[in-house]
Protein backbone atom coordinates (compact mmCIF):
# COMPACT_ATOMS: atom_id res chain seq x y z
CA UNK A 1 0.00 0.00 0.00
CA UNK A 2 3.26 2.83 0.42
CA UNK A 3 3.50 3.13 -3.38
CA UNK A 4 -0.14 4.52 -3.40
CA UNK A 5 -0.57 8.07 -3.03
CA UNK A 6 -3.66 7.99 -0.13
CA UNK A 7 -4.24 11.53 0.53
CA UNK A 8 -3.48 12.28 4.10
CA UNK A 9 -5.87 13.89 6.55
CA UNK A 10 -3.56 16.49 7.70
CA UNK A 11 -3.59 18.56 4.33
CA UNK A 12 -4.17 22.12 4.52
CA UNK A 13 -7.15 23.40 2.77
CA UNK A 14 -9.48 26.59 3.57
CA UNK A 15 -12.51 24.39 4.41
CA UNK A 16 -10.54 22.09 5.97
CA UNK A 17 -12.42 23.01 9.61
CA UNK A 18 -15.95 24.26 8.31
CA UNK A 19 -17.95 20.91 7.68
CA UNK A 20 -20.72 19.95 9.98
CA UNK A 21 -19.34 18.39 13.16
CA UNK A 22 -21.07 15.32 12.91
CA UNK A 23 -19.52 13.09 10.53
CA UNK A 24 -21.54 10.79 7.75
CA UNK A 25 -18.66 8.35 6.69
CA UNK A 26 -14.74 7.68 6.84
CA UNK A 27 -13.54 7.74 3.60
CA UNK A 28 -9.59 7.14 1.79
CA UNK A 29 -8.64 9.01 -1.17
CA UNK A 30 -6.31 7.93 -3.81
CA UNK A 31 -5.19 10.94 -6.42
CA UNK A 32 -3.39 9.48 -9.55
CA UNK A 33 -2.69 11.74 -12.60
CA UNK A 34 -2.02 15.30 -13.80
CA UNK A 35 -2.05 18.76 -11.79
CA UNK A 36 -5.45 19.41 -13.25
CA UNK A 37 -6.49 16.02 -11.92
CA UNK A 38 -5.37 16.92 -9.09
CA UNK A 39 -7.44 20.27 -8.66
CA UNK A 40 -10.39 17.91 -9.23
CA UNK A 41 -9.42 15.54 -6.49
CA UNK A 42 -8.93 18.33 -4.43
CA UNK A 43 -12.75 19.80 -4.95
CA UNK A 44 -13.95 16.64 -4.47
CA UNK A 45 -12.06 16.71 -1.02
CA UNK A 46 -13.33 19.97 -0.15
CA UNK A 47 -17.22 19.13 -1.25
CA UNK A 48 -16.74 16.10 1.03
CA UNK A 49 -15.53 18.04 3.70
CA UNK A 50 -18.83 20.36 4.22
CA UNK A 51 -21.15 17.85 3.53
CA UNK A 52 -20.13 16.04 6.43
CA UNK A 53 -17.61 12.96 5.30
CA UNK A 54 -14.27 12.23 7.19
CA UNK A 55 -11.01 11.70 5.58
CA UNK A 56 -8.94 9.30 7.08
CA UNK A 57 -5.00 8.07 5.68
CA UNK A 58 -5.68 4.31 5.29
CA UNK A 59 -8.19 2.28 2.98
CA UNK A 60 -8.11 -0.25 5.22
CA UNK A 61 -10.82 0.20 7.99
CA UNK A 62 -12.15 3.22 6.22
CA UNK A 63 -16.67 3.04 4.93
CA UNK A 64 -15.48 3.95 1.47
CA UNK A 65 -12.57 4.44 -0.71
CA UNK A 66 -12.55 6.82 -3.74
CA UNK A 67 -9.69 6.76 -6.54
CA UNK A 68 -9.33 9.73 -9.60
CA UNK A 69 -8.07 8.12 -11.97
CA UNK A 70 -5.73 8.92 -14.75
CA UNK A 71 -7.00 7.71 -18.29
CA UNK A 72 -4.15 9.14 -20.99
CA UNK A 73 -1.92 6.60 -22.18
CA UNK A 74 -1.70 2.98 -21.82
CA UNK A 75 0.47 2.98 -18.86
CA UNK A 76 -1.65 5.09 -16.57
CA UNK A 77 -4.62 3.23 -17.14
CA UNK A 78 -3.08 -0.02 -16.12
CA UNK A 79 -1.56 2.17 -12.86
CA UNK A 80 -5.25 3.06 -12.55
CA UNK A 81 -7.00 -0.21 -13.03
CA UNK A 82 -4.06 -1.76 -10.49
CA UNK A 83 -5.02 0.72 -7.68
CA UNK A 84 -8.49 -0.10 -7.96
CA UNK A 85 -8.16 -4.07 -8.00
CA UNK A 86 -6.25 -3.50 -4.59
CA UNK A 87 -8.99 -1.40 -2.98
CA UNK A 88 -11.32 -4.09 -4.50
CA UNK A 89 -9.60 -6.81 -2.42
CA UNK A 90 -9.66 -4.89 0.33
CA UNK A 91 -13.59 -4.59 -0.22
CA UNK A 92 -13.53 -8.72 -0.57
CA UNK A 93 -11.91 -9.18 3.16
CA UNK A 94 -14.39 -6.98 4.28
CA UNK A 95 -11.82 -4.26 4.93
CA UNK A 96 -13.62 -1.75 3.27
CA UNK A 97 -17.40 -1.14 2.35
CA UNK A 98 -17.11 0.41 -0.55
CA UNK A 99 -15.11 1.36 -4.12
CA UNK A 100 -16.27 4.50 -5.76
CA UNK A 101 -14.21 5.35 -9.04
CA UNK A 102 -13.87 8.76 -10.68
CA UNK A 103 -11.89 10.94 -13.12
CA UNK A 104 -10.43 10.53 -16.64
CA UNK A 105 -10.37 6.52 -16.67
CA UNK A 106 -14.45 5.97 -16.57
CA UNK A 107 -14.40 9.07 -19.03
CA UNK A 108 -12.37 7.59 -21.26
CA UNK A 109 -13.79 3.99 -21.09
CA UNK A 110 -17.77 4.99 -20.35
CA UNK A 111 -19.73 1.89 -18.90
CA UNK A 112 -17.11 -0.61 -20.22
CA UNK A 113 -15.41 -0.26 -16.85
CA UNK A 114 -18.26 -1.39 -14.78
CA UNK A 115 -18.67 -4.57 -16.89
CA UNK A 116 -14.84 -5.31 -16.46
CA UNK A 117 -14.90 -4.65 -12.27
CA UNK A 118 -18.08 -5.57 -11.71
CA UNK A 119 -17.14 -5.15 -7.87
CA UNK A 120 -16.81 -1.36 -8.16
CA UNK A 121 -20.00 0.18 -6.54
CA UNK A 122 -20.03 3.50 -8.58
CA UNK A 123 -18.13 5.14 -11.50
CA UNK A 124 -17.90 8.93 -11.83
CA UNK A 125 -17.10 10.73 -14.81
CA UNK A 126 -14.58 13.99 -15.16
CA UNK A 127 -17.63 16.25 -14.96
CA UNK A 128 -19.24 14.59 -12.41
CA UNK A 129 -17.04 15.74 -9.83
CA UNK A 130 -19.04 18.51 -8.23
CA UNK A 131 -21.59 15.27 -7.40
CA UNK A 132 -19.54 13.24 -5.82
CA UNK A 133 -21.02 13.59 -2.28
CA UNK A 134 -24.75 12.31 -3.99
CA UNK A 135 -22.63 9.17 -4.90
CA UNK A 136 -20.86 8.82 -1.35
CA UNK A 137 -24.60 9.00 -0.01
CA UNK A 138 -25.72 6.20 -2.31
CA UNK A 139 -22.87 4.16 -1.49
CA UNK A 140 -23.18 4.57 2.45
CA UNK A 141 -27.28 4.55 1.91
CA UNK A 142 -26.62 1.04 0.32
CA UNK A 143 -28.53 2.12 -2.61
CA UNK A 144 -27.23 -0.35 -5.85
CA UNK A 145 -29.11 2.21 -8.85
CA UNK A 146 -27.59 4.63 -10.63
CA UNK A 147 -23.95 3.03 -10.68
CA UNK A 148 -22.71 5.37 -13.09
CA UNK A 149 -22.80 9.32 -12.87
CA UNK A 150 -21.39 11.07 -16.22
CA UNK A 151 -22.22 14.61 -17.14
CA UNK A 152 -21.68 16.57 -20.85
CA UNK A 153 -18.53 18.79 -20.62
CA UNK A 154 -19.45 22.18 -19.47
CA UNK A 155 -19.96 25.50 -21.57
CA UNK A 156 -18.66 27.21 -18.45
CA UNK A 157 -15.49 26.25 -16.38
CA UNK A 158 -16.34 25.07 -12.71
CA UNK A 159 -15.41 26.57 -9.98
CA UNK A 160 -12.80 25.04 -7.81
CA UNK A 161 -12.96 27.38 -4.73
CA UNK A 162 -13.33 25.72 -1.44
CA UNK A 163 -10.67 22.87 -2.02
CA UNK A 164 -9.42 20.59 0.70
CA UNK A 165 -5.36 20.77 -0.93
CA UNK A 166 -3.04 17.60 -1.25
CA UNK A 167 -0.40 20.12 -2.07
CA UNK A 168 2.02 21.17 0.87
CA UNK A 169 0.18 24.91 2.52
CA UNK A 170 3.12 26.70 0.37
CA UNK A 171 2.38 26.29 -2.85
CA UNK A 172 -0.90 25.29 -5.16
CA UNK A 173 -2.10 24.58 -8.35
CA UNK A 174 -4.42 27.24 -9.89
CA UNK A 175 -6.92 25.76 -12.85
CA UNK A 176 -7.05 28.61 -15.27
CA UNK A 177 -9.21 26.19 -18.33
CA UNK A 178 -9.99 22.94 -18.91
CA UNK A 179 -10.51 21.07 -22.38
CA UNK A 180 -8.56 21.54 -25.42
CA UNK A 181 -9.55 22.51 -29.11
CA UNK A 182 -6.31 21.04 -30.35
CA UNK A 183 -6.51 18.14 -32.74
CA UNK A 184 -2.98 16.64 -32.01
CA UNK A 185 -3.39 13.29 -33.62
CA UNK A 186 -1.62 11.24 -30.56
CA UNK A 187 -3.82 13.38 -27.81
CA UNK A 188 -6.92 11.43 -26.21
CA UNK A 189 -7.52 14.55 -23.83
CA UNK A 190 -10.46 16.30 -25.97
CA UNK A 191 -12.35 12.66 -25.62
CA UNK A 192 -11.90 12.86 -22.06
CA UNK A 193 -12.05 16.65 -21.48
CA UNK A 194 -13.99 18.12 -24.20
CA UNK A 195 -12.98 21.55 -25.77
CA UNK A 196 -11.37 24.54 -24.39
CA UNK A 197 -13.51 26.59 -21.62
CA UNK A 198 -11.76 29.65 -20.28
CA UNK A 199 -12.45 30.18 -16.51
CA UNK A 200 -13.66 33.90 -16.19
CA UNK A 201 -10.61 36.22 -14.70
CA UNK A 202 -12.32 37.50 -12.34
CA UNK A 203 -12.90 33.71 -10.55
CA UNK A 204 -9.23 32.44 -11.35
CA UNK A 205 -8.28 36.24 -9.47
CA UNK A 206 -10.58 35.02 -6.57
CA UNK A 207 -9.13 31.35 -6.32
CA UNK A 208 -5.39 33.15 -6.34
CA UNK A 209 -6.89 34.90 -3.22
CA UNK A 210 -8.27 32.20 -1.32
CA UNK A 211 -5.63 30.29 -1.78
CA UNK A 212 -2.97 33.04 -1.03
CA UNK A 213 -5.32 33.79 2.53
CA UNK A 214 -4.59 29.87 2.98
CA UNK A 215 -0.74 30.67 3.09
CA UNK A 216 -0.39 29.65 -0.46
CA UNK A 217 3.23 31.28 -2.00
CA UNK A 218 3.45 29.85 -5.40
CA UNK A 219 0.69 29.56 -7.97
CA UNK A 220 1.34 26.78 -10.43
CA UNK A 221 -0.46 28.21 -13.74
CA UNK A 222 -2.25 24.28 -15.29
CA UNK A 223 -4.53 24.19 -18.28
CA UNK A 224 -4.60 21.84 -21.37
CA UNK A 225 -3.61 24.42 -23.55
CA UNK A 226 -2.53 27.74 -21.30
CA UNK A 227 -1.42 30.02 -24.59
CA UNK A 228 -5.00 29.75 -25.57
CA UNK A 229 -6.54 31.09 -22.50
CA UNK A 230 -9.21 33.26 -23.14
CA UNK A 231 -10.05 32.70 -26.92
CA UNK A 232 -13.72 31.09 -26.08
CA UNK A 233 -14.51 33.36 -23.72
CA UNK A 234 -13.30 36.57 -24.41
CA UNK A 235 -12.47 35.69 -28.59
CA UNK A 236 -9.29 36.91 -28.09
CA UNK A 237 -6.34 35.59 -25.86
CA UNK A 238 -6.26 37.21 -22.39
CA UNK A 239 -3.21 35.52 -20.27
CA UNK A 240 -1.63 39.14 -20.63
CA UNK A 241 -4.64 40.37 -18.61
CA UNK A 242 -4.89 37.49 -16.19
CA UNK A 243 -1.32 37.50 -15.39
CA UNK A 244 -1.63 41.60 -14.59
CA UNK A 245 -4.53 40.68 -12.61
CA UNK A 246 -2.34 38.21 -10.39
CA UNK A 247 0.17 40.15 -9.67
CA UNK A 248 -1.83 42.20 -7.82
CA UNK A 249 -2.72 39.01 -5.17
CA UNK A 250 -1.16 39.71 -2.36
CA UNK A 251 0.70 37.08 -0.46
CA UNK A 252 1.81 35.48 -3.76
CA UNK A 253 5.67 35.31 -4.60
CA UNK A 254 5.98 33.22 -7.40
CA UNK A 255 3.68 32.70 -10.68
CA UNK A 256 5.02 29.60 -12.39
CA UNK A 257 3.20 29.07 -15.77
CA UNK A 258 2.90 25.29 -17.15
CA UNK A 259 1.52 23.46 -20.51
CA UNK A 260 2.20 26.40 -22.90
CA UNK A 261 1.61 25.64 -26.36
CA UNK A 262 4.19 26.94 -28.67
CA UNK A 263 1.53 29.54 -30.12
CA UNK A 264 0.09 33.04 -29.40
CA UNK A 265 3.39 33.96 -28.06
CA UNK A 266 2.98 37.81 -28.37
CA UNK A 267 5.25 40.28 -28.29
CA UNK A 268 2.93 41.26 -25.18
CA UNK A 269 3.13 38.24 -23.21
CA UNK A 270 7.07 37.42 -23.83
CA UNK A 271 7.56 41.56 -22.08
CA UNK A 272 4.96 40.87 -19.22
CA UNK A 273 6.67 38.06 -18.37
CA UNK A 274 10.28 39.00 -18.68
CA UNK A 275 9.45 42.83 -17.07
CA UNK A 276 6.82 40.78 -14.22
CA UNK A 277 8.07 40.94 -10.26
CA UNK A 278 6.00 37.92 -9.92
CA UNK A 279 6.14 35.07 -13.15
CA UNK A 280 9.08 33.73 -12.87
CA UNK A 281 11.28 32.64 -15.87
CA UNK A 282 10.35 29.35 -15.74
CA UNK A 283 8.49 28.05 -18.80
CA UNK A 284 6.61 24.77 -19.68
CA UNK A 285 6.20 24.51 -23.30
CA UNK A 286 5.72 20.96 -24.85
CA UNK A 287 7.52 20.82 -28.33
CA UNK A 288 6.63 17.11 -29.17
CA UNK A 289 9.04 17.15 -31.85
CA UNK A 290 11.14 19.50 -34.31
CA UNK A 291 11.05 17.68 -37.38
CA UNK A 292 7.84 19.84 -39.83
CA UNK A 293 6.40 16.52 -41.11
CA UNK A 294 6.35 14.47 -37.63
CA UNK A 295 4.68 17.73 -36.45
CA UNK A 296 2.68 17.88 -39.61
CA UNK A 297 1.62 14.27 -38.97
CA UNK A 298 1.28 15.08 -35.42
CA UNK A 299 -0.82 18.01 -36.44
CA UNK A 300 0.69 20.62 -34.29
CA UNK A 301 0.14 23.30 -36.53
CA UNK A 302 3.64 24.64 -35.73
CA UNK A 303 6.69 23.77 -37.81
CA UNK A 304 11.02 23.56 -37.45
CA UNK A 305 11.44 27.16 -38.20
CA UNK A 306 8.28 28.71 -35.87
CA UNK A 307 9.47 26.90 -33.11
CA UNK A 308 13.26 27.89 -33.68
CA UNK A 309 12.19 31.10 -33.61
CA UNK A 310 9.88 31.37 -31.11
CA UNK A 311 12.73 29.86 -28.90
CA UNK A 312 15.33 32.14 -29.81
CA UNK A 313 12.94 35.15 -29.12
CA UNK A 314 12.10 33.65 -25.82
CA UNK A 315 15.73 33.05 -25.00
CA UNK A 316 17.00 36.58 -25.91
CA UNK A 317 14.02 38.58 -23.96
CA UNK A 318 13.75 36.48 -20.79
CA UNK A 319 16.48 37.06 -18.97
CA UNK A 320 17.77 33.63 -16.57
CA UNK A 321 15.04 31.75 -18.71
CA UNK A 322 14.90 28.09 -17.78
CA UNK A 323 12.89 26.54 -20.43
CA UNK A 324 10.99 22.81 -19.91
CA UNK A 325 9.62 21.08 -22.74
CA UNK A 326 8.66 17.55 -23.61
CA UNK A 327 9.29 15.33 -26.82
CA UNK A 328 7.71 12.24 -28.54
CA UNK A 329 9.82 9.66 -29.84
CA UNK A 330 8.86 7.28 -31.91
CA UNK A 331 5.77 8.68 -33.70
CA UNK A 332 4.17 6.95 -36.18
CA UNK A 333 6.54 6.73 -39.92
CA UNK A 334 9.78 8.89 -37.65
CA UNK A 335 12.50 8.10 -39.59
CA UNK A 336 16.20 7.33 -38.36
CA UNK A 337 17.29 10.99 -39.63
CA UNK A 338 13.71 12.77 -38.34
CA UNK A 339 15.12 11.53 -34.97
CA UNK A 340 18.48 12.78 -35.82
CA UNK A 341 17.25 15.82 -36.44
CA UNK A 342 15.42 16.06 -33.01
CA UNK A 343 18.45 14.77 -31.47
CA UNK A 344 20.62 17.45 -32.69
CA UNK A 345 17.76 20.15 -31.86
CA UNK A 346 17.78 19.30 -28.32
CA UNK A 347 22.10 19.25 -28.40
CA UNK A 348 21.79 22.54 -29.75
CA UNK A 349 18.88 23.99 -27.80
CA UNK A 350 20.59 22.70 -24.32
CA UNK A 351 16.71 22.58 -22.84
CA UNK A 352 17.53 23.20 -19.14
CA UNK A 353 14.52 20.61 -18.36
CA UNK A 354 13.04 18.30 -20.73
CA UNK A 355 11.06 15.04 -20.71
CA UNK A 356 10.93 12.11 -23.30
CA UNK A 357 7.34 9.52 -23.95
CA UNK A 358 7.73 6.75 -26.26
CA UNK A 359 4.77 7.08 -28.56
CA UNK A 360 2.17 5.38 -26.98
CA UNK A 361 -0.94 4.13 -29.57
CA UNK A 362 -4.07 5.25 -28.06
CA UNK A 363 -7.09 3.62 -29.36
CA UNK A 364 -9.49 6.28 -30.79
CA UNK A 365 -6.87 8.94 -32.00
CA UNK A 366 -6.21 9.54 -35.84
CA UNK A 367 -2.47 8.49 -34.89
CA UNK A 368 -3.55 4.70 -34.65
CA UNK A 369 -4.84 5.03 -38.22
CA UNK A 370 -1.22 6.18 -39.49
CA UNK A 371 0.94 4.30 -41.25
CA UNK A 372 4.62 3.52 -39.92
CA UNK A 373 3.81 2.46 -36.01
CA UNK A 374 7.38 1.47 -34.74
CA UNK A 375 7.94 -1.67 -32.56
CA UNK A 376 8.72 -1.07 -28.93
CA UNK A 377 12.36 -1.80 -28.91
CA UNK A 378 12.46 1.13 -31.64
CA UNK A 379 10.86 3.75 -29.49
CA UNK A 380 12.97 3.08 -26.36
CA UNK A 381 16.10 2.99 -27.95
CA UNK A 382 14.94 6.12 -29.06
CA UNK A 383 13.99 7.50 -25.22
CA UNK A 384 17.21 6.26 -24.35
CA UNK A 385 19.25 8.01 -26.48
CA UNK A 386 17.60 11.46 -26.10
CA UNK A 387 17.19 11.59 -22.58
CA UNK A 388 21.41 10.59 -22.85
CA UNK A 389 21.54 13.81 -24.83
CA UNK A 390 19.19 15.90 -22.23
CA UNK A 391 21.66 14.53 -19.01
CA UNK A 392 24.45 16.19 -20.13
CA UNK A 393 22.42 19.61 -21.02
CA UNK A 394 20.66 19.69 -17.25
CA UNK A 395 24.02 18.24 -15.49
CA UNK A 396 26.12 21.49 -17.38
CA UNK A 397 23.05 23.85 -16.22
CA UNK A 398 23.32 23.11 -12.62
CA UNK A 399 27.09 23.40 -13.00
CA UNK A 400 26.90 26.90 -14.48
CA UNK A 401 24.40 27.75 -11.12
CA UNK A 402 26.93 26.44 -7.91
CA UNK A 403 28.73 29.26 -6.01
CA UNK A 404 25.50 31.87 -6.65
CA UNK A 405 23.03 32.70 -4.12
CA UNK A 406 19.41 32.09 -5.22
CA UNK A 407 15.67 32.38 -3.45
CA UNK A 408 14.73 29.00 -2.59
CA UNK A 409 11.25 27.82 -0.92
CA UNK A 410 11.31 24.98 1.55
CA UNK A 411 9.28 22.18 0.55
CA UNK A 412 10.04 19.84 3.73
CA UNK A 413 12.08 19.06 6.45
CA UNK A 414 14.32 15.98 6.29
CA UNK A 415 15.98 16.10 10.03
CA UNK A 416 17.02 18.98 11.78
CA UNK A 417 19.88 20.35 9.68
CA UNK A 418 18.66 19.43 6.43
CA UNK A 419 15.94 20.81 4.33
CA UNK A 420 14.68 20.17 0.59
CA UNK A 421 13.45 23.06 -1.56
CA UNK A 422 13.43 23.99 -4.97
CA UNK A 423 14.53 27.04 -6.90
CA UNK A 424 12.84 29.02 -9.41
CA UNK A 425 13.73 26.75 -12.30
CA UNK A 426 12.09 23.95 -10.80
CA UNK A 427 8.19 22.78 -10.46
CA UNK A 428 7.49 20.50 -7.66
CA UNK A 429 7.64 16.65 -7.94
CA UNK A 430 8.57 16.98 -11.95
CA UNK A 431 12.09 18.85 -11.78
CA UNK A 432 15.12 18.89 -9.75
CA UNK A 433 15.49 19.48 -5.88
CA UNK A 434 18.03 21.56 -3.57
CA UNK A 435 18.76 20.05 -0.03
CA UNK A 436 20.17 22.84 2.25
CA UNK A 437 21.73 22.53 5.04
CA UNK A 438 21.09 25.25 8.13
CA UNK A 439 19.39 25.73 11.40
CA UNK A 440 15.80 26.96 12.68
CA UNK A 441 14.71 26.79 8.66
CA UNK A 442 10.75 26.48 8.48
CA UNK A 443 8.65 24.73 5.88
CA UNK A 444 6.78 27.37 2.93
CA UNK A 445 9.55 30.27 3.35
CA UNK A 446 11.67 31.44 1.18
CA UNK A 447 15.72 32.08 2.26
CA UNK A 448 18.49 33.16 -0.11
CA UNK A 449 20.58 29.72 -0.20
CA UNK A 450 24.33 29.40 -2.09
CA UNK A 451 24.22 26.17 -4.00
CA UNK A 452 27.85 24.52 -3.48
CA UNK A 453 27.26 21.41 -4.91
CA UNK A 454 25.77 19.20 -7.67
CA UNK A 455 24.52 15.67 -6.73
CA UNK A 456 23.46 14.31 -10.16
CA UNK A 457 20.04 16.81 -11.44
CA UNK A 458 19.95 17.98 -7.78
CA UNK A 459 21.97 20.94 -5.04
CA UNK A 460 23.42 20.90 -2.35
CA UNK A 461 23.14 24.40 -0.77
CA UNK A 462 24.08 26.48 2.20
CA UNK A 463 21.81 28.90 4.17
CA UNK A 464 23.04 31.11 6.66
CA UNK A 465 21.33 30.16 10.63
CA UNK A 466 19.46 33.50 10.30
CA UNK A 467 18.14 33.65 7.11
CA UNK A 468 14.44 32.42 7.49
CA UNK A 469 11.45 34.64 7.71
Amino acid sequence: MDLLPIVDPGVTGSVAESGPEFSKGRYAFVSLGCPKNLVDSEKMLGTLALDGYTLVSEPDGADFVIVNTCGFIEQSRAESKTVIQEMLELKRQGRTKGVIVAGCLPERVGGSLLEELPEIDHVVGVWGRDEINRVADRLVGGMQEQRELFRPAPIRALDDRARLRITPGHYAYLKISDGCDRTCTFCSIPTMRGKHVTKPIEQVVAEARELAADGVRELILVAQDTTYYGMDLYGEVRLVDLIRELEQVEGIDWVRLMYLYPVNFTDQLIETIASSEKVIPYLDMPLQHINSRVLRRMQRRVNRERTVELVEKLRRDIPNLVLRTTFVVGFPGETDEQFAELKEFVADTRFERMGVFPYSPEPGTPAMKLDGHLPDDIKQARYEELMAVQQEAAFSFADSLLGYELDCIVDEQVDAETWIGRIYADAPEIDASVYLRGHGLQVGTMVPAELVSRQDYDWVAEVAADENE
